[in-house]
């Protein structure tokens, strides 16, 4: 009767250690998936930053180019000519010796 004590526990023991076996490589699977999930939704996060920083890198440069811009414009509002421009074209002024000539209606 011993033998087959020891084979009916031969046969829990190989059916416990089946059973552990499957339970691991589901464990193991299912980890495997979750990674993944997670590979892709990050590879995503990844592409999205990487667009967005393209896209703030053109609007730094266009604002370093209207920076430009409004530097030239100030530098030319400061000067002689355009004070002149203004003098003439808003308040009607002229230099010493100058003819206006408008457009008869």
């Amino acid at each position: 009767m011993s033998n087959v004590r020891q084979a009916s526990l031969n046969k829990k023991k190989v059916s416990a250690a089946r059973y552990t076996i499957r339970l691991v490589t589901f464990v193991v699977a299912v980890l495997l998936v979750v990674l993944l999930v997670l590979k892709v939704s990050m590879h995503s996060k990844v592409v999205n930053n990487m667009n967005r920083a393209a896209v703030l890198q053109n609007q730094i440069l266009e604002e370093k180019d209207r920076t430009v811009e409004i530097e030239e414009l100030e530098e030319y509002m400061n000067s002689d000519e355009y004070i002149e421009q203004v003098a003439k074209e808003k308040l009607g002024m002229v230099k010493d010796g100058e003819i206006i000539f408008k457009e008869a209606d």
